[in-house]
């Protein structure tokens, strides 16, 4: 029987690699540069650290570990440091009592207090010095005390002698100041207990910026006191509380993240309109939108009480947000209903407004004030900015680096988004090597360059909810936040591949377990307590990349999201290992060990149609499965076959050729709203095998 870990996560290397990094004790390095290409192989850290020489010899993790605060100290640490010995625990199985005193093993030296209300820039780095005697992290302020009890954690391993870290001193400050995550509450409401969950991940893996994106026009997700018809007809009954607002903040700061709030206008708001229809330039009526897409609904530009009620409602929001950055949306108003409405073309021809574009970049004016004017930062997507676009206002980038880019050089502060779009389904890989000064750099100036503040895994929600959208933001955006954290030149894929695995492991200690989820849809769709066979169909699917879902069938907000898609994670680890090592095959550098495997491997998926079909039958969720099994099933055959023919030198007629590579290339297209991966691989062997 496999276990769903066999099935969905590379081999653990935590011992492995410790040897590796306590051979290079001796070494004695401290070039960043060096340093860097040293710890690449050997330190199982994600994000890995600016700089990290190794020691001699290891620290032993055991009951008596005591950690002392000492120097600046607040609340807020305390807190820190039970919260870094509870996971401690988690991940040891020992019980830890933290303790001041002169004895402490532990010592968190900080040396002065952050600013109240979280600002970006601030110092982040710390020094961590472990040694087999003890331990000593020092930073500036509390931020960087957080982020090293992180790396502490992250470094904790089982050796022979039970659980322990590497002797090392790690120097670490971050390459960019705003590295965040966007999640989206507004098309799929998402429950508390997950924000607090992905709070906890954002920490691990040292982000700093959690956007949360509250309006959509399928949800209003906030209660307004001024407005209260904004959540009481505009979310379903599915909303967040002012105190529960007030209470992430706290538990977000207490982590060392911001909080920005997204509340998007002109469009994308036709939820706003369920309770506030004169809002709207269209004549109505409005209510909840259950399809999802570029909708026409967008408010009134033209009216004066427009911008009222917004500079009460932002009056309101910006006294429950505190972050300094308050973000408006902009994006994706198609101005159909402006094109409609007699009375906003006769405005346009008034004022001199050329078309749409004039008349939003009129609105993003006005509404640019009225947050300065609540003593906010404005924020927006690409299409906030306009020739008269106030300089402080930071744009954040969905449209790739060229915008971002563009807009640097007119002066403005920016983040990237494109390239970490997260709900996508893309491998880590593709995100992993999105720079957001990558090809730019060279055509701006230092004070541009330093303009570009860094970037946001971004997470909509058309198609997660509360239940699966743990399985799309992790693990891979521990590899975005290493692109953020880390010095540019970190980009050994394998290696984030391999401590990618680890960290996934780890963030079950911060109660982020997808795979506990993905087990439990398996049976509830199955109605089997030990659904082995589909597992093994499960491990070697992926659902579709890029916006291509939404083409396969209709989808609302209202459509249960319960299929093996919504199970699965984005990435197929097992067809990722299984292509690499035909990739070998093919190239004559296989080893025995990866000829045995792949036989093993395409025994299995070729035996396993027989064990799922009965199955299958038994649910109408299941039933889209069969073609999916039996595709698996006849390219496993192919694939045994042109092995088998590979290893024997023997050759086939092109006529066989043609069928094959026609079964395999059919395999590959979408069934059931899942890709079967393994079949490129195996198009690879049928392609060698016919080379013979």
């Amino acid at each position: 029987m496999l276990s769903l870990s066999q099935v969905f996560s590379p081999s653990r290397i935590l011992y492995q690699m410790f040897v590796v990094f306590t051979a290079l004790a001796g070494l004695g390095v401290a070039h960043p540069v060096a340093a860097q290409a040293q710890t690449a192989v050997a330190l199982t850290m994600m994000p890995l650290p600016a700089e990290a020489k190794p020691g001699t010899g290891e620290f032993r993790i055991d009951g008596k570990l005591s950690v002392k605060l000492d120097g600046f100290t607040e609340p807020r640490l305390l807190r820190a440091r039970q919260r870094f010995l509870d996971t401690l625990s988690r991940e040891t199985g020992i019980p830890i009592i933290a303790a001041d005193g002169s004895g402490a093993q532990f010592v968190i030296e900080t040396k002065g207090p952050s600013a109240a209300v979280q600002q970006l820039g601030e110092d982040e780095s710390y020094s961590l010095q472990v040694s087999p005697e003890g331990v000593h992290l020092s930073a500036a302020n509390p931020l960087g005390a957080m982020h090293g009890l992180q790396s502490f954690l992250q470094l904790v391993h089982v050796t022979p002698n039970g659980f322990a870290a590497p002797a090392l001193t790690i120097h670490d400050k971050p390459r960019f100041p705003w590295r965040g995550l966007m999640i989206d509450s507004g098309r799929h409401f998402i429950p508390l207990a997950v924000i607090e969950r992905d709070l906890d991940g954002m920490e691990a893996v040292k982000l700093n910026v959690f956007h949360w994106h509250l309006s959509e026009d399928q949800g209003f997700r906030v209660e307004s006191k001024v407005f209260p018809l904004l959540h009481q007809k505009g979310s379903d009954g599915l909303y967040y509380t002012q105190d529960q607002i007030r209470h992430v903040i706290e538990y977000a700061r207490d982590r060392g993240i911001r909080v920005v709030p997204e509340f998007d206008m002109p469009a994308h708001a036709t939820a706003w309109f369920a309770g506030y229809p004169n809002l709207a330039s269209g004549k109505g009526p409005y209510s909840i939108a259950r399809e999802w897409g570029v909708l026409d609904a967008a408010m009134d530009p033209t009216r004066e009480s427009t911008y009222q009620f917004l500079n009460l409602f932002l009056g309101e929001m910006t006294g429950l947000f505190p972050d300094l950055y308050f973000h408006i949306g902009g994006d994706e108003c198609n101005g159909k209903e402006w094109d409609d409405s007699p009375r906003i073309q006769e405005f346009k021809k008034a004022h001199h407004l050329k078309d749409n574009a004039a008349l939003q970049s009129m609105f993003t004016a006005r509404v640019q004030k009225l947050v300065a004017s609540h003593h906010k930062v404005m924020e927006g997507w690409d299409e906030v900015l306009q020739p008269d676009t106030p300089k402080d206002v930071v744009i954040q980038s969905w449209r790739g680096r060229d915008s971002l880019r563009d807009a640097a050089k007119r002066g403005y502060k920016g983040l990237l988004s494109n390239g970490y779009y997260i709900d996508l389904n893309q491998p880590a890989e593709e995100h992993y090597l999105v720079d957001p000064l990558e090809g730019i750099a060279d055509q701006l100036t230092p004070e541009q360059t330093a303009s570009i503040l860094g970037g946001e895994a971004t997470m909509w929600s058309e198609f997660v909810t509360g239940e699966t959208v743990d399985s799309r933001i992790w693990p891979r955006t521990a590899a975005i936040a290493e692109r953020y954290w880390s010095p540019a030149s970190t980009r050994d894929v394998e290696s984030m591949y391999e401590r990618m695995a680890i960290i996934e492991q780890q963030l079950g200690a911060y109660g982020i377990d997808y795979r506990a989820t993905t087990e439990r849809m398996f049976e509830r769709m199955s109605g089997d307590p030990d659904p082995k066979a589909l597992r093994v169909l499960a491990s070697v699917v992926m659902p579709p990349t890029g916006y291509s879902r939404g083409d396969m069938q209709p989808y609302t907000s209202q459509t249960p999201l319960n299929h093996l898609v919504d199970a699965i994670p984005p990435e197929s680890m097992t067809a990722r290992r299984f292509d690499n090592l035909v990739k070998r095959i093919v190239a004559g550098k296989g080893s025995a060990e990866d000829w045995q495997q792949a036989q093993d491997w395409l025994a299995l998926w070729r035996d396993n149609d027989a064990l799922l079909q009965p199955m299958l039958l038994k649910s109408s969720i299941t039933a889209e499965l069969v073609p999916v099994s039996q595709s698996l099933r006849q390219v496993a055959e192919i694939g045994l076959e042109a092995l088998k023919n590979i290893q024997q030198g023997a050759r086939v007629s092109t006529e066989v050729q043609g069928k094959q590579l026609n079964a395999v290339t059919a395999a590959e297209k979408p069934q059931a709203a899942l890709l079967l991966k393994v079949a490129t691989s195996i198009e690879l062997l049928v392609k060698a095998e016919a080379r013979q």
